[in-house]
């Protein structure tokens, strides 16, 4: 689940690389109309588009954070289709409910297809709670993907001091169940302060039920869990905080969980603050991190066993600004991101080394009057070679309408996967 509410830092070491516009292809704009001043009003398709995947038909599916702008709390959002020629099919769209608090989840996250061809994703607010959908542990759903057939399959918290958990962004493991990491809920020990330690659960697409296979507790197991990845054995590995940062190991056959701790090194003296890795080349994991009290990010390498941890450069300020999201292992063995802001501020996409991290390419077709919109997401690479990715904000309206965003594809000339 991804909510940008500040700017990061990332570098920026090679000159930009200059592309031709007509590589940038919009197949969707998110418009939304004027009200009583522009840039604000509802948007009945969404706005504020997220991370797409690609389903197993070939259409794409994505959800939008947002049902109207002009307010500084999330409110709403939907559940899209579009195909490769840009038609575009509002799938659901997240309702207020009584008093506004949106009883079945506000401002939806990511997406999986299912081993069913159902969709399942998760809101980061609503559920339970009030304060008009800005607070509740969000839900888990799932979804036809004509747009039917909508579940609540769990709604986060929504038991004492959140013993139930919360949720988060799911993987499929081989065992034909989800999975996912909550960094928050569950029984374990981590203080008055917190509401559990965070867990994994389980979601079971034959029968639609939620589980939680491990409370994680602080003293134990380590606490608070930045997500899971499939590791190459088709196990769940990731990333939890204990006396040190922890690699967690969860084998879903047995249920056992293996801890090993991660001496991060220390930039600038300062403790490194990883985020979640991706399986990258040669069965290594890959992953960002940052530094408390620093601007700036870089990528590191661990070895499923917790051998091998290497941090690459650390970039400041100096080098470039940005925000990456995500990391995306392409067809040419290199990894590329979206980065938010960018140098230009409106973001650029970011072509990285997996043997020195060093930057090999920038692109920026972003900017406050381009087509393509501002503040790329989380970017995909379909079979064809070509990323796919949306814009948080921006791109071309037509009179009455402002836009909200863009679902757009990109053709760097990169090999078919």
């Amino acid at each position: 689940m991804k909510l940008k509410l500040a700017l990061l830092v990332f570098p920026t070491l090679l000159t930009i690389s200059a592309y031709a516009a007509t590589q940038t292809l919009v197949a969707f704009t998110f418009e939304c109309k004027n009200g009583q001043f522009q840039g604000e009003g509802p948007c009945p398709q969404g706005g504020r588009p997220d991370s797409l995947i690609q389903g197993s038909d070939g259409n794409f599916y994505g959800t939008a954070q947002v049902s109207g702008e002009g307010t500084s709390e999330p409110n709403g959002g939907t559940v899209f289709s579009l195909t490769a020629a840009g038609t575009f099919k509002l799938l659901h769209a997240f309702a207020p409910g009584p008093n506004n608090n949106f009883p079945n989840g506000n401002l939806p996250g990511f997406l999986i297809e299912g081993p069913d061809g159902k969709l399942y994703g998760d809101t980061i607010y609503g559920g339970v709670g009030g304060c008009n959908g800005y607070c509740g542990g969000g839900v888990l759903y799932r979804i036809n993907r004509d747009g039917t057939g909508f579940q609540i399959i769990h709604k986060g918290c929504s038991q004492s001091n959140c013993a139930d958990g919360g949720v988060a962004r799911m993987v499929l493991a081989p065992d034909g169940n989800l999975y996912g990491a909550s960094n928050t809920g569950g029984t374990g020990n981590c203080g008055s302060y917190y509401q559990g330690c965070g867990t994994i659960f389980r979601v079971s697409p034959s029968t639609g039920t939620y589980k939680v296979v491990v409370d994680f507790d602080y003293s134990t197991t380590g606490a608070f869990p930045s997500g899971v990845t499939l590791g190459p054995d088709g196990t769940l590995y990731g990333l939890n905080f204990g006396a040190s940062h922890n690699l967690f190991h969860f084998t879903p056959s047995n249920g056992s969980l293996q801890i090993t701790g991660l001496q991060f090194p220390t930039p600038n003296g300062l403790p490194a603050r990883p985020e979640q890795f991706i399986l990258g080349p040669n069965g290594v994991f890959f992953g960002l991190y940052g530094v408390y009290a620093e601007s700036g990010m870089g990528i590191y390498e661990v070895h499923p066993d917790g051998s091998g941890l290497n941090l690459f450069s650390f970039y400041t300020t100096q080098d470039g600004a940005g925000a990456p999201d995500g990391l995306t292992l392409a067809s040419n063995g290199n990894f590329w991101v979206a980065n938010y802001n960018g140098t230009s501020g409106y973001g650029n996409i970011i072509e990285l080394s997996p043997s020195t991290g060093q930057i090999l390419k920038t692109v920026s077709p972003f900017g406050a009057n381009a087509a393509v919109g501002a503040y790329p997401a989380e970017i995909i690479q379909t079979s064809d070679g070509k990323f796919w990715g949306s814009t948080y904000q921006g791109g071309k309206s037509t009179t009455g309408h402002f836009a909200d965003g863009t679902v757009f594809s990109l053709n760097l000339g990169l090999p078919a996967k």
